[in-house]
């Protein structure tokens, strides 16, 4: 190999030694004095996040049970007397009213029965009135001394014998003359018509015979079972002070709908047994529900919520605050700028949040969004307003992971 070549081989080198040297000097002076990151401190910059400072507060307590609906009068209709049934006088599943007919029997084996009532009747009175008129005429006789005490007796008796006839024929004809009505059989409530279990030209057997049903849907009724433990809790944390129930436990009441829809009509709960079903455990109870409109059918399943109980000066924080970890569950609490785990034991959980039951105070800054950059306890943090912080808000899958591995230093810290 020649000089030369040696020569310029060595002058390379010498070039990319250079350049790299620079190149380290330059990065070198971006990182800073130290050789840190612009966050500073060695690690990484401060995750945004948003806190919510605790405020405790009378929170509402929402106990919910699965029920179904019934009619508030339900009625078996049936014909009070026997007769071949002519007509059907209503709509099945139509609304009827109070007095209603809805089936008519045949008439005539019952008008007839009550014309000879009627006949009967009229003969009664008419003996009735020749007793009274013979004891009559023997009354001054027998003052007198012309006729015997056994003659006078015997006009006595048959008058009254006569009266009592008529009293008789009179129950006759009174009876016949309701079986007339009742072969006009109508409703006994409003309400609305179930299907009917006989047709026209059917021999009806009185009231061994069921022609249909009535329900009465306005108001309606929910029946559902009430935990035992449940009216336990409420009662020893009513003694504490933690739960204040409304006065006489008359809770107000809604229904939640099968499509998750508020029924928008509430009620009032109006029946709760005193005996325990040994089967279940829980006590019978009814609630009633205004229903006007018919929304609501008998033989529904809906969700009853028993509103008016509620925790005075509670402690309440978003669903999303409350992670999971080896020891239990915890939240962060923004402190010094840093985010420092605490252990919480929570007690009801709401549609909107969780009632912490102990581990915060008034005044803690809870960490309620950006938990997801959040990598250990102690980690900087820079509270911002709602919407700043890393993640959108509630998004409790980005959170899950450091939520575990932030509870390890935290149970051996």
């Amino acid at each position: 190999m020649s000089a030369i070549n040696v020569n310029r081989r060595v002058s390379m080198y010498g070039a990319v030694l250079a350049l790299t040297s620079v190149a380290v000097a330059v990065l070198l002076t971006g990182c800073g004095p130290s050789g840190a990151q612009p966050g500073g401190h060695g690690g990484p910059p401060p995750a945004p996040v948003v806190v919510e400072k605790v405020v405790p507060a009378d929170v509402p307590v929402v106990y919910e049970y699965v029920g179904q609906t019934v009619g508030s009068r339900e009625v078996e209709v049936r014909a009070r007397v026997a007769g071949i049934l002519q007509q059907r006088n209503f709509t099945e599943g139509a609304p009827v009213r109070k007095g209603q007919s809805l089936y008519t029997l045949d008439l005539a084996p019952f008008q007839a029965a009550l014309n000879r009532a009627d006949a009967d009747l009229a003969a009664a009175e008419a003996r009735q009135a020749q007793a009274a008129r013979t004891l009559a005429r023997l009354k001054p006789l027998w003052d007198a001394k012309a006729v015997s005490q056994k003659e006078y007796d015997d006009a006595a008796s048959a008058e009254q014998i006569a009266r009592a006839d008529v009293k008789g024929a009179q129950a006759r004809r009174t009876e016949a003359a309701l079986n007339v009505g009742y072969a006009r059989v109508e409703a006994p409530i409003a309400g609305v018509a179930g299907r009917s279990q006989v047709s026209e030209g059917t021999l009806v057997a009185g009231p061994e015979t069921l022609l249909t049903t009535l329900v009465q849907t306005n108001p309606i009724k929910v029946r559902f079972g009430l935990a035992d433990n449940d009216q336990q809790r409420w009662r020893s944390e009513g003694a504490s002070g933690a739960l204040k129930l409304p006065a006489g436990e008359a809770f107000e009441v809604e229904a939640k709908l099968a499509d998750g829809s508020l029924y928008s009509r509430k009620g009032k709960l109006i029946f709760s047994d005193t005996r325990i079903s040994g089967s279940t455990g829980t006590i019978e109870a009814e609630a009633e529900l205004p229903n006007p409109d018919g929304q609501l059918k008998p033989g529904q399943f809906v969700r009853v919520r028993l509103l008016g109980a509620k925790r005075p000066n509670a402690v309440k924080v978003p669903t999303r605050a409350v992670l999971e970890g080896p020891q239990g569950k915890f939240v962060y609490v923004a402190a010094d700028g840093k985010a420092m785990p605490k252990p919480v034991q929570v007690g009801d959980q709401l549609a909107d949040g969780w009632v912490i039951r102990s581990g915060l105070a008034a005044g803690d800054a809870v960490i309620v969004d950006g938990m997801a950059r959040i990598f250990f306890p102690g980690a900087p943090i820079q509270v911002g307003a709602p919407g700043q912080a890393g993640g959108a808000p509630g998004q409790g899958g980005g959170a899950a992971a450091p939520a575990a591995s932030a509870a390890k230093p935290a149970a051996s810290k």
